[in-house]
């Protein structure tokens, strides 16, 4: 038996985060990874690292979409970076073309690259056409307060409150991060189920965000579902899992680290 996970989402040039660090853990966790980029982001070293972002055409992407659905019989997809209106349009047609039976989004507020009337855009489409269709959403801090429209989190209470919230717009659980920027010496995940809140925790490595560390365990999570798991297993195993990618972090010219998967 072959146990497929399938991902949407952006190219990363440097091979840390993105569509790269999805596919990378599919194949380490045992999944039969497939993918469809939506669009390119390459960081510029001649200008601080900034993004460059380039969204792919739409009619494009949708060809993608046909050839994956239509080659296996799909069911278990994680969603990255769609990065324009037009981008989400086509993934939220595609996610109501057909039964799924987890739908893992990673929810990518901030489109970096754009202009900030444009990622507004992006965000309330999102929000509006992608969400509701989500099994499991995995917000980090940030997009946890702007999702769950809370002030401030700081505390894992409010880092609870924050799933439930976010939880009224439609998916059926939660997987709220802490990360590193909540504050106290361990990394603090929390499960929303629509019912119970379980709290995830392990000491923290370091005090710097790494790269890929988000899609690491969204696309974890997503091959944990494409082999049969239960949501709050596959939440346990994908943060073990990203924790390992995180200790075999590698450095090279960028200024931030980047995960590791399988070692």
């Amino acid at each position: 038996m072959v146990d497929f996970a399938y991902v949407i989402a952006g190219s990363e040039a440097t091979g840390g985060a993105g569509i790269q660090t999805d596919l990378k853990t599919f194949q380490t966790l045992g999944a039969f990874g497939l993918g469809t980029i939506t669009c390119i982001v390459s960081f510029d070293p001649k200008n601080g690292w900034g993004h460059r972002f380039v969204p792919i055409e739409p009619a494009v992407i949708a060809d993608q979409i046909e050839a994956a659905t239509s080659a296996y019989d799909l069911d278990v997809v994680k969603i990255g970076m769609l990065g324009t209106p037009a981008t989400i349009d086509v993934v939220a047609d595609a996610l109501a073309a057909q039964p799924w039976r987890h739908v893992v989004l990673d929810p990518v507020l901030i489109c970096k690259g754009q202009e900030p009337g444009a990622a507004l855009d992006t965000d309330q489409a999102l929000r509006a056409k992608v969400l509701p269709h989500a099994t499991v959403v995995t917000p980090n801090l940030f997009e946890s307060q702007t999702l769950s429209g809370m002030d401030e989190i700081t505390t894992v209470d409010q880092l609870a409150e924050a799933a439930r919230r976010i939880a009224e717009h439609g998916p059926r659980y939660v997987l709220a991060k802490g990360g590193v920027e909540l504050p106290g010496d361990e990394a603090v995940d929390v499960l929303f189920d629509g019912q119970d809140v379980t709290v995830l925790r392990a000491p923290k490595i370091g005090g710097e965000r790494v790269s890929g560390a988000g899609c690491t365990l969204a696309a974890a999570l997503t091959a944990e579902l494409a082999k049969g798991a239960g949501v709050l297993d596959a939440a346990r195993r994908a943060k073990e899992f990203t924790r390992a990618a995180i200790e075999a972090r590698v450095s090279g010219n960028l200024p931030f680290d980047a995960v590791r998967q399988g070692t």
